[in-house]
């Protein structure tokens, strides 16, 4: 909606197009500023809890352009409405994360797909309402109340608490039982349990991931942002195309973008994340670098439609990943991850705009195109079919080291319990949980153990949802 209400903002605030241009850097800053914020705040609060006020405060604070009426107030509302997205995203992402561990598949493509979707919704509504003459405080208005809502009625739907929901050894979903349960320690008759790794190795790993999955990020949405931006200007400019022909590029973008994300999980299934990822860096890598290549407009916007296919799952996976990077802080890999990439989407089209001034904008547009390649090289350090919350694969030491740490927490909760400390419903929801993450840690041994004895690979055995395996342990 505010897309489309751009040019009626820019009127009522009395801005000329290097005020306008000064004016919207403020949501890119605010985005950085949000995802540093949301990092504690998902980590203390949990997502679900963030995410349902955000939710609601960011359809109020997309009203505020609307009062604007010159630069300071509008880069003050535009500022805001920056924070409360970067926030937002960074726990939305986490609440997905959560639910991809719950469903134990993975689900964050296609909920980038309803981003898109939206995105597209709000263009054509902010359209209709400008065709039709209505003001844009009204307009705005309309869109907030609207989302405000949805997003209060689907907010008691977001999985609360910390942590993966199906994560053994972390949290896991809420589930009901009353039998109490005696727990001895495991036997195995195996390799005996390792020690743990130095917590400055653990902490060097996550920060290398995280520093990795922000490159990724920033290669991803700078090429996003590089569409949105300049791609009506190159098929205007460059291939000489009337105006309303020059948005198709964008356009086609867009909707292969999204029609990618509502295929993409079902690929990610198939192939794992690394695999796809890996395609789509190719596939954007050529989609673009063949609009760049011919002097047929229809060609090109095939080449746009092409490089928004590729880069339509890279998102969504680099910050899920960038969600699973530390099991125990969800929150603080993802905000990293996140604000590395709005950081790239800000600097990137600029970038582009500087080395265009110089060389020429088909000769700049190569930039994305490199990236998208780096996209390629770089994809394995994302998961493979195995390698995930929604289907783990670790060795039978590390099940064994998880077992043993989970039967002390529940030996310590339940002294808790016993001497009346565990009163409130969070506390008793952590003995749960461990209950709960005991019974798909063993689960999960059983299958590893199976399989290696028919000879089957052993790190195919997926964790299965608690539900499936209550009581298994007994």
């Amino acid at each position: 909606m505010w897309m489309a209400r751009i040019p009626a903002v820019k009127a009522q605030a009395h801005l000329s197009d290097a005020t306008l241009g000064a004016a919207l850097f403020a949501i890119p800053i605010g985005l950085v500023l949000g995802a540093a914020a949301a990092e504690r705040l998902v980590d203390r609060l949990g997502s679900g809890h963030v995410t349902r006020v955000c939710g609601i405060a960011a359809c109020a604070v997309s009203v505020t352009p609307g009062l604007a009426v010159n630069l300071p107030g509008l880069m003050a509302a535009l500022l805001a409405i920056g924070i409360v997205g970067g926030t937002l995203d960074v726990a939305q992402n986490a609440q997905g994360v959560k639910v991809e561990a719950a469903c134990n598949r993975p689900v964050m493509t296609s909920m980038h797909a309803f981003y898109s979707l939206g995105a597209i919704v709000g263009a054509l509504a902010g359209g209709g309402l400008a065709w039709a003459g209505a003001g844009v405080l009204p307009s705005l208005a309309a869109a907030g109340l609207v989302g405000i809502a949805i997003d209060g009625a689907a907010g008691r739907w977001l999985l609360l608490g910390k942590g993966h929901a199906a994560d053994p050894g972390t949290a896991s979903s809420p589930a009901t039982r009353q039998a109490p349960r005696v727990l001895q320690a495991p036997q195995p008759p195996e390799a005996p349990q390792p020690p743990e790794a130095p917590p400055g190795l653990d902490a060097r790993r996550v920060r290398r991931l995280v520093v990795a999955l922000g490159v990724l990020g920033i290669c991803s949405l700078v090429g996003e942002g590089a569409a949105g931006d300049w791609s009506a200007v190159y098929l205007r400019d460059n291939l000489g195309t009337p105006a309303g022909f020059a948005a198709l590029g964008y356009a086609a973008f867009s909707v292969t973008m999204t029609a990618g994300r509502l295929a993409g999980d079902g690929l990610i299934r198939r192939f794992g994340a690394a695999g796809v990822v890996r395609c789509c860096g190719l596939v954007a890598a050529a989609g673009l670098a063949t609009a760049l290549g011919t002097g047929s407009p229809y060609l090109a916007v095939a080449g746009f439609a092409v490089f928004g296919a590729g880069l339509s799952a890279v998102v969504p996976q680099v910050f899920a990943a960038g969600g699973r990077a530390d099991p125990a802080r969800p929150g603080s890999g993802l905000a990293k991850v996140v604000g590395l990439g709005y950081a790239g989407m800000a600097a990137g089209p600029a970038v582009i705009g500087a080395v265009a001034s110089r060389v020429g904008l088909r000769l700049a547009y190569a930039i994305p195109v490199l990236l998208a390649l780096w996209i390629a090289v770089a994809a394995p350090v994302l998961p493979g079919r195995t390698a995930t919350s929604y289907g783990m694969s670790m060795e039978d030491k590390e099940i064994l080291a998880k077992i043993s740490g989970l039967i002390q927490t529940e030996h310590e909760l339940r002294g808790q319990l016993a001497a009346g400390e565990l009163g409130s419903e969070q506390e008793r929801e952590r003995l749960r949980s461990a209950e709960e993450a005991l019974d798909q840690c063993w689960d999960l041994l059983r299958q590893r153990r199976a399989r290696r004895e028919f000879g089957e690979d052993p790190d195919s055995a997926a964790v299965r949802p608690s539900v499936e395996v209550e009581g298994y342990q007994q």
